[in-house]
């Protein structure tokens, strides 16, 4: 119950971020011929809004018009969504196009759709259930461990095994017995962790200073991987959050890729590639909304995955094709490249929350 509460209360956030973003101003018929003083800055005017400041001149003071005033600012299914989304759904390059040409007033921006769409997309994974889990099994996170300081512990033995090789003809006696001793040690451990049980290894970590090895060598670093080992549950809880609140990196790591297959085209500039990308990222948003949705019933998996394959591709070629005005060939070929681009930029981003997830 607290996920469904937690997701409504997300889609309610994103709803009224967006619409902060691109509010509804100047709506209504002007010509009713009834003047008004507006209550709100006291211009004379005719009609249902004033022209200065667009609020609507009829006051209601009724609890039904209150609830009426919820759902449509939190819904908002009328008006410029009802023409946005039907076009982003199924004609994403025309929306796209028209939209840089100058038809703005008629369609949600794409930043208002962006935020309201990944906010319900997260609300979504929360009622459903899909989201990162906080707690992860002892044996699993020891086990984890393990095997890094094992890692570590094998590099330092070939490292050590190298250094006594290399050691010069006049390299003192201590010297050289310091190094054959730390080697020494070194093989007993790794021998004696070969085969342990995960049920053992927390107590042989513990005991043995040895295993506990740097992993990377880079202090700051060392001390990340140490958190995650410490409290992974709550390093996920952050990765999740850092997800939800950093999204929109999104935006600005993918434009540069889209330039890339622009380069030498001067007609298209930044500003094409942003809305492109904003609006790429709103529809995929939903479709990771539909396919959750479908997911959750006894035989949706397999319909959901299907959905996927086809639908996300499908619609960036769509895309891609009519908001640029491609031949198929040039259609073909950046698709390609933007298929590895969009893996390229979910491992930045991947690493940026993980970053983030570290302090």
């Amino acid at each position: 119950m607290s996920d469904i509460t937690e997701g409504l209360g997300a889609a309610v956030q994103g709803a009224l971020t967006s619409r902060a973003v691109e509010p509804d101003r100047g709506k209504g018929d002007p010509d009713t011929g009834e003047e008004h003083v507006c209550s709100n800055c006291g211009t004379i005017t005719h009609g249902a809004f004033c022209h200065q400041c667009g609020q609507k001149q009829h006051i209601h003071r009724t609890l039904t018009a209150l609830a009426h005033d919820l759902i449509h600012g939190v819904l908002h299914l009328d008006g410029k969504l009802s023409k946005t989304l039907p076009l982003l759904l199924f004609k994403p390059g025309t929306l796209t196009r028209r939209y840089i040409e100058g038809e703005r007033a008629k369609f949600v921006s794409p930043m208002a759709m962006f935020l309201f769409s990944v906010f319900l997309m997260f609300a979504v994974f929360q009622m459903v259930g899909l989201t990162t889990p906080t707690t992860l099994g002892d044996s699993d996170v020891v086990q984890g461990a393990f095997e890094g300081a094992r890692d570590a512990a094998y590099d330092r033995r070939d490292q050590l095994r190298a250094d006594l090789q290399a050691l010069p003809a006049d390299t003192s006696e201590a010297d050289r017995t310091a190094l054959q001793t730390e080697l020494t040690q070194l093989e007993a451990d790794i021998e004696r962790g070969e085969g342990i049980s995960s049920e053992v290894i927390d107590q042989l970590i513990a005991e043995d200073g040895n295993l506990e090895l740097d992993v990377t060598g880079v202090g700051w670093l060392d001390q990340a991987i140490k958190k995650w080992q410490d409290n992974p549950g709550l390093m996920l809880y952050k990765l999740q959050a850092n997800g939800y609140k950093f999204s929109w990196l999104l935006i600005p790591i993918s434009i540069p890729f889209v330039w890339l297959l622009f380069l030498w085209k001067r007609r298209f500039k930044a500003y094409d590639h942003a809305i492109f990308v904003t609006y790429s990222l709103s529809f995929m948003s939903l479709l990771f909304v539909t396919i959750s949705l479908i997911a959750t019933s006894s035989s949706g998996a397999g319909w959901a995955f299907t959905i996927l394959t086809i639908a996300a591709p499908l619609h960036v070629y769509k895309h891609l094709k009519h908001a640029y005005g491609l031949s198929r060939f040039s259609t073909i070929w950046r698709f390609v490249a933007l298929l590895f681009f969009i893996v390229v930029v979910l491992v930045l981003f991947l690493q940026a929350l993980l970053l983030l997830g570290a302090f």
